[in-house]
């Protein structure tokens, strides 16, 4: 078996060459157009991918608020309150009423009923009957 060193070309620095297929790593890298083209649709995707994401959660989080409106109470001495919360779970008085309570008594509130539930559009008709409790809780 010949040794490779023995064919090497020389370099200006007189060094051997490191790689005898100089050639081919060339032209792979300055003529890779197939590559190209199999990349652009792949970064297409991606890029709407990405894009639709971002628009997806730059959405303002009241667009679909949901709220309700209730009443609660606390004793020594009696108090009651109606009020107007927004509500995180499901939109239902049920569910409300989970959420709800343990706010409340947080405070030293308890919970005496949900009247309602609903969307963005009840918030301003509801405003001046809840007063101070208005999105308070």
């Amino acid at each position: 078996m010949e040794s490779i060193w023995g064919k090497c070309q020389k370099s200006g620095n007189n060094s051997p060459v490191l790689s005898n297929n100089g050639p081919v790593i060339t032209r792979l890298i300055l003529n890779n157009s197939a590559q190209r083209r199999t990349d652009r649709p792949m970064k297409q995707t991606t890029f709407i991918l990405v894009l639709s994401l971002v628009m997806t959660l730059g959405l303002p989080a009241h667009a679909a608020g949901c709220y309700a409106d209730y009443k609660a109470k606390q004793d020594n001495p009696l108090r009651l309150h109606y009020g107007v919360a927004q509500i995180n779970g499901a939109c239902d008085a049920a569910s409300a009423a989970s959420e709800l309570a343990p706010r409340l008594a947080a405070q030293g509130w308890t919970l005496l009923n949900v009247v309602s539930t609903f969307g963005d559009d009840g918030l301003a008709q509801r405003k001046d009957s809840a007063g101070q409790n208005y999105l308070r809780f």
